[in-house]
């Protein structure tokens, strides 16, 4: 399975879902959104989402500023 995060393809052996996908990747999900193939999909989905080979994620972080 190929799945584009922030542009950069990842192989995986199996369907996973967005929140493995974040542990797999050791990415930190505080302050974060997450798009599949360009629809935002809600944090409390994260868990349940099943990813399809080639999707397209892009993880936002938030940025603090003035």
């Amino acid at each position: 399975m190929n799945i584009h995060v922030n542009d950069e393809l990842h192989h995986f052996a199996g369907p996973l879902t967005l929140f493995t996908l974040l542990n797999l990747l050791d990415l930190n999900p505080a302050g974060s959104a997450l798009a599949v193939n360009q629809v935002i999909i809600p944090r409390d989905n994260w868990p349940a989402h099943l990813l399809e080979d080639g999707d397209q994620v892009l993880l936002f972080q938030a940025i603090a500023g003035g």
